[in-house]
């Protein structure tokens, strides 16, 4: 479909690009001025738009008709206002002055090289679906998906990290002999709550590693020592950062794993906003008159986080612990592992469930024989709870945008 390249809108014509101004309508499509009884006219919220031709008149009411279907398209998803677009995209000076929204939205108008609200704004986020520089698409927010579920363990007695569904994904590939161990992170016996990455070949050292540490775990070395040991098929839990490690040293012709042909590497991927320092866990948990080894739970959801001790649960605001956030989360946009075969997440599903993504085909086939096998328990990711995940994955994107920019 052909779709005009000038905006819908009637723009204002210079008092020195004609010979004499006059109160005559102007075609917004060919932009000549038009009798104000011609018979081509069309009515659109609310304004009487007046055309020199049924051509003009048809070419405008076809990209009216298309601008329709998208809002209705996106009635029913998150209402995004002028505001976001104002404060994601035009204040940072991220505006590439295309008119993309303009052209979209007969409430604004560009003046000068950036958009501007002139009229009611009804929160439809047309604007902001077409600006070039937004992200609004599933792909481009969470990655490739071949099916979004919920899902919670179905094994007695484990509990894990939101549904504890990766403790029991691992616990079937090692039971059913798929996997010759799995790289997971378990608490230092020495120091409570470091994280210390092992090969765990066995089902009580994969339910030792069950729940969260949100702190970096150098998993890499752990790997690099189980392909050296002579394991050919592991699986390697962790955060976005080290899945895009391993995609890179198994995928690169100059990585590690490159020439290691035996080497068979499953990774499962875990949702991640940030990460802190270990070190900076510690003086947060001792300013709140607590002690580390004390702690029995750490969860954070809801921009919150929650500590368990004894029975009783202490809850702050996760902003107090942005002092200690690893400097190189403010480096990354990606919330939900986009190159792992499965990823995992709490976000946007009930409490004791968790968020499934099968990415890749045999990521998807693994997922359901262990559900066929009575390990997990899962049903269709509802819109909904899809939505949460992408508000939150749009949220870790916008941040790039204060980052990236060319200096002179």
């Amino acid at each position: 479909m052909d779709i005009p390249s000038t905006p819908l809108m009637i723009l204002p014509i210079a008092a020195d690009s004609i010979q004499e101004v006059t109160n005559m309508p102007i075609d917004p499509i060919c932009k000549r001025e038009v009798p104000p009884d011609t018979p081509y006219t069309s009515d659109q919220d609310g304004k009487t738009y007046y055309f020199h031709d049924p051509e003009c008149k048809k070419k405008f009411d076809d990209v009216a008709k298309n601008i329709v279907r998208v809002k209705r398209s996106l009635k029913d998803k998150e209402k995004i206002s002028f505001g976001r677009l104002r404060k994601d995209i035009i204040k940072p000076g991220i505006c590439a002055a295309c008119g993309a929204c303009a052209a979209s939205c007969p409430s604004i108008i560009m003046e000068g090289e950036k958009p501007k609200l002139i009229g009611p704004c009804t929160a439809c986020g047309i604007c902001y679906n077409q600006c070039p520089r937004t992200i609004t698409t599933e792909e481009g927010l969470v990655g490739s998906i071949r099916h979004p579920y919920a899902a919670r363990s179905a094994l007695k007695g484990v509990r894990g990290q939101d549904g504890g569904v990766v403790t029991s994904l691992l616990a079937y590939l090692l039971e059913e002999g798929l996997l010759d161990c799995a790289i997971v992170t378990v608490k230092s016996e020495d120091d409570p709550w470091k994280p210390v990455p092992v090969i765990a070949t066995t089902y009580d050292e994969i339910i030792e590693s069950a729940g969260s540490i949100y702190a970096h775990s150098m998993t890499i070395q752990a790997l690099m020592n189980a392909v050296q040991q002579g394991m050919r098929s592991i699986a390697l839990v962790g955060p976005p950062c080290n899945i895009d490690a391993v995609y890179k040293i198994y995928k690169s012709p100059y990585g590690l794993l490159h020439m290691f042909m035996r080497a068979n590497i499953l990774p499962l991927g875990l949702f991640c906003m940030d990460t802190f320092s270990y070190e900076g866990i510690e003086e947060f948990v001792a300013s709140r008159h607590l002690e580390l080894k004390d702690i029995e739970s750490m969860k954070i959801w809801r921009g919150k986080i929650e500590l368990e001790k004894g029975g009783e649960t202490f809850v702050y605001d996760l902003s107090e612990l942005d002092p200690y956030r690893s400097s190189s989360c403010k480096y990354c946009t990606d919330l939900t592992a986009r190159h792992a075969a499965i990823s995992f997440g709490g976000v946007g599903t009930p409490d004791g469930w968790t968020t499934v993504f099968t990415r890749s085909g045999r990521g998807y086939e693994i997922f359901h024989e262990a559900v066929e096998m009575g390990y997990i328990e899962s049903r269709d990711l509802e819109e909904k709870e899809m939505t949460r995940v992408l508000n939150l994955a749009r949220m870790k994107k916008v941040q790039k945008y204060s980052l990236i920019r060319r200096e002179k």
